[in-house]
């Protein structure tokens, strides 16, 4: 195991290392899911920060390794997006730590719960979301029509009411 110094920012989604770990993640993705994504499809891209939303970045040393955000669905809940940590960090609860974070600042934002979407064919994601109290909810949005979409809610304890 590696031991670093980690430490958890709030970025600009459209900064370069928000970017470099996005980029690493969909080519994960393509990897994992070559029959649903072809070979030409577009690479995504980080819209701006929404309002109520947030995007972190966690460093190991100087080295951006992990990554999490999550933008309103409406002003009850939160969806959890691009959480991700990179091959050379996992295993030592990098992702546990962003989502402890998102967690956090949702309830300071008032949110009562946080959703969020993952495929089929991520084991490890999917134990990771049951393991840290999400429960599995009928895909939501965008999602409804996904075959490889797994969806998952987790209620946000103590979130303060938010404010308009």
């Amino acid at each position: 195991m590696v031991t670093f110094k980690l430490k958890i920012v709030e970025v600009d989604p459209q900064g370069a290392d928000a970017l470099v770990l996005l980029n690493e993640a969909a080519a994960e993705a393509r990897a994992l899911y070559p029959d649903f994504i072809g070979v030409g499809a577009p690479w995504p891209t980080n819209p701006p920060t929404p309002k109520g939303g947030t995007y972190l970045v966690a460093y190991a040393d100087s080295n951006p390794v992990a990554c999490g955000a999550f933008r309103p669905i409406d002003d009850a809940a939160v969806e959890i997006r691009r959480v991700f940590v990179t091959h050379m960090a996992r295993g030592q609860g990098l992702a546990r730590a962003i989502l402890t974070d998102l967690e956090v600042r949702a309830r300071k934002l008032g949110y009562a719960a946080m959703r969020l979407e993952t495929g089929n064919r991520q084991i490890s994601a999917v134990a990771l979301y049951e393991s840290f109290g999400f429960k599995r909810i009928p895909p939501f949005g965008e999602y409804a029509n996904d075959p490889t979409s797994i969806c998952f809610e987790k209620a946000v304890r103590g979130a303060m009411e938010r404010s308009a």
